[in-house]
């Protein structure tokens, strides 16, 4: 699972200046009916995690992260939220001793891309492949019977420069790997680089995905909707 100290002090500026939605992002997870307990696995700096808390009280909420220093700032956002538990774990390694309603990434972990009429596919923050099997069979042993796990859904990557605030611009490169692709990060101010981040990702074609999730009793089911947030998955 990648680390992302060198991101971590810039993420919420970078991550609020446009690139994700957070409250679409909520309503999607308030969608599901009837959940009691829901896990995010890769919560970063628990920017979705707070929205969530603000607009359901009655759930139990759990965070992981393997990044310390993002985990630090989500435990100083998150603090004044009783009952959001965060901890720093590896989900090749999960073990929380509890299942749950709703387990969800959003480009925490894993999430698909979706490319207009191409084949979607499976992106993984785990370039190994016997630690992402691991990293399901830990997963589906943490939802419960019945519950779902949620992979977010995203546009292509490119390489791009865009400004954001306070006249930074935040930049991306995209090289392709023997089973993924390498994405490079970068945050500039003027001609001084304030951070640089690299990651290496393993993709899977779409019906790979789902036939690997299956062998840990993760169902794969269909939207209905054009334009999903979160591919679903039932817990058989």
């Amino acid at each position: 699972m990648g680390d992302y100290t060198n991101m971590s002090g810039y993420y919420d500026l970078i991550m609020t200046s446009g690139y994700y939605d957070y409250p679409k992002i909520v309503n999607a997870l308030l969608a599901v009916p009837h959940f009691r307990s829901v896990l995010e696995m890769g919560c970063g700096t628990g920017l979705i995690l707070e929205e969530l808390a603000h607009r359901k009280k009655d759930i139990a909420i759990t965070g992981f992260d393997l990044t310390e220093a993002m985990l630090d700032i989500a435990k100083q956002r998150l603090s004044v939220f009783p009952e959001v538990r965060l901890v720093q774990q590896n989900v090749t390694e999960l073990d929380l001793h509890q299942q749950y309603d709703v387990a969800f990434s959003y480009g925490g972990v894993w999430y698909f891309v979706m490319d207009g009429d191409n084949e979607p596919f499976l992106v993984s923050h785990i370039y190994d492949h016997e630690a992402n099997l691991n990293g399901w069979e830990r997963a589906a042993e943490h939802i419960a019977s019945g519950g779902q796990l949620l992979l977010g859904v995203q546009g292509p990557h490119s390489n791009y420069a865009s400004p954001i605030r306070n006249g930074y611009v935040y930049s991306q490169t995209i090289t392709p790997l023997p089973h993924g692709f390498h994405k490079e990060y970068f945050l500039d101010d003027g001609h001084k680089r304030l951070m640089e981040q690299r990651i290496d990702y393993r993709t899977y074609p779409f019906d790979e995905a789902c036939e690997l999730l299956a062998n840990f009793g993760l169902i794969h089911q269909p939207s209905a909707s054009a334009n999903p947030q979160f591919v679903r998955f039932v817990k058989s």
